[in-house]
């Protein structure tokens, strides 16, 4: 659930974090390091926790400090684990909920997981077939299916044989009685980084965030394609993938998932975000009064515009923090009104101005398009918008929340078109090429920005355009869809 402003905002799937620490409350540790991971799903929470030989979990639907007021995993352990989730396959339903926790011939094991399998439906028809039961929709559970049903002897090499049959982005805390265990994907779409509390214990997290919330140094990133193993000697690293693919981090974890405080892949999340701000105004050598943000999400990137520009930055729009997830609106009718209560224009900022307006992105444009009629209402002379992102053109099939392609308004629209949808006086998207320059630190030496040039780093199950018809599992299948003309900036 989302509130009014969110609705129209790309969605990523969910954060999870993982302690191994002997004498530490893990629980708690685990509730500060998801209260730091809240921005990358609201839906529902998870914390497990094991001992050595037992388990115990508590989940909920709501935000972490809803889920955990009165119930937390009573159980002194020295592994924990835990999750975010916000769903993009599956339903919002409390059976859907993570950790997952089960029992096989193994054992028990719990299970985190954060991103999206591209052949989980292949997957899980077979699975079925050959006699596995479902008690989720999540794909998550392809993975938990897999890990059981391997004749392998121990959890470390069952897991490295299930990572071989799946494809797409994941990256998991897995637990056992007596292991924790982090896997990132051999591309790397999902950020996993590894910390070290002063006691000596472990932290496995999506972002370096969680690991300050719980006062761990960050070690590094774990690498795509690699596991760490943690249980109690010196940490061990495995490789689930005997080639190496080629690195394709999601470029929205810098333009707008991730917390500004992260540190992600060797590159800062919030100097990222004032390149982009300096880029854009680099390429679309605006003039205007003022430079105002639609907060927060946009305001890194508008402080980059107004110190390149030399423009200065207002405080154009309040945003009301006080509203909970529950302000939601659905029936278009109510959404004008949400959007006025979540959000609000400061007159005496914009009346009689020129204003330049930075955003991270567009999906559908009809939330900017009420923003714009705001700030006219509250007597902004011109309005200019400028997106630190490219037009976003294709679905994403690695974990984040994209419509059906016909759903993307620069799918369909030009930016002309799109600037005299939403009503603003120009508009102007960053260069893919402008982009990529303002990460120059990333570590892992590749992005994915197949939203933007459809072009998947992996097999994608690509539908096309017409209702009915067939999957097809082809490399960049969908960057042969007849791509969208007249992409010139206004």
């Amino acid at each position: 659930m989302h509130d009014v402003l969110s609705l129209d905002k790309l969605h990523e799937e969910c954060g999870i974090f993982g302690i191994y620490a002997p004498g530490v409350d893990v629980a708690l540790n685990t509730y500060w390091g998801l209260y730091a991971l809240q921005h990358r799903g609201q839906e529902s929470a998870g914390i497990c926790v094991a001992n050595g030989y037992a388990m115990d979990i508590r989940r909920g639907m709501g935000l972490v400090n809803e889920v955990f007021r009165d119930s937390m995993p009573e159980m002194p352990g020295h592994i924990g684990i835990g999750h975010v989730r916000y769903s993009t396959t599956g339903s919002s339903l409390a059976a859907n909920i993570q950790p997952l926790l089960v029992s096989y011939a193994g054992g028990r094991i719990s299970m985190a997981h954060n991103g999206n399998l591209t052949n989980a439906p292949a997957l899980r028809k077979k699975l079925e077939q050959g006699g596995s039961v479902f008690q989720t929709t999540v794909d998550s559970e392809v993975i938990v299916n897999l890990i059981a049903r391997s004749k392998k002897k121990n959890a470390e090499d069952r897991i490295v044989e299930s990572m071989a049959q799946v494809s797409g982005a994941y990256c998991l805390v897995i637990m056992t009685e007596d292991k924790l265990i982090g896997v990132r994907d051999p591309n790397g779409f999902r950020p996993l980084c590894l910390g070290k509390l002063p006691d000596g214990g472990w932290v496995i997290a999506s972002e370096s965030c969680a690991l300050d919330a719980v006062n761990a140094k960050m070690i590094r990133d774990i690498e795509p394609g690699e596991m760490v193993i943690i249980d109690g000697k010196e940490l061990r690293s495995r490789r689930i993938a005997k080639e190496k693919q080629p690195p394709a981090l999601c470029v929205f974890e810098y333009i707008y998932f991730a917390r500004p405080d992260s540190l992600i892949d060797g590159q800062s999340v919030h100097q990222a975000r004032l390149a982009m701000g300096r880029q854009l105004a680099i390429e679309s050598n605006l003039k205007a009064d003022i430079v105002i943000s639609v907060p927060d999400s946009g305001t890194t990137a508008a402080l980059g515009f107004s110190a390149q520009s030399g423009i200065p930055f207002e405080e154009g729009l309040v945003k009301n923090r006080y509203i909970g997830r529950t302000f939601i609106q659905p029936e278009q009718k109510k959404r004008d009104a949400g959007v006025r209560i979540k959000l609000n224009a400061v007159r005496s900022a914009v009346e009689g101005r020129s204003i330049i307006m930075v955003d991270d992105s567009i999906v559908r444009g009809t939330t900017s398009g009420r923003i714009v009629k705001m700030l006219r209402e509250a007597g902004a002379k011109k309005i200019h918008m400028c997106v630190s992102s490219p037009p976003i053109l294709y679905p994403c099939y690695y974990g984040i929340d994209t419509s059906v392609r016909k759903e993307l308004i620069a799918s369909s629209k030009t930016v002309d078109q799109i600037r005299r949808y939403i009503g603003v006086d120009s508009l102007y998207y960053l260069s893919i090429e402008g982009l990529r320059k303002c990460v120059p630190n990333v570590n892992t030496g590749g992005l994915c920005a197949a939203c933007f040039n459809g072009e998947y780093p992996t097999r994608v199950p690509c539908m096309g355009e017409n209702p009915g018809s067939k999957f097809i599992f082809e490399e960049n299948a969908c960057a042969e869809l007849p791509k969208p003309k007249g992409r010139k900036r206004s």
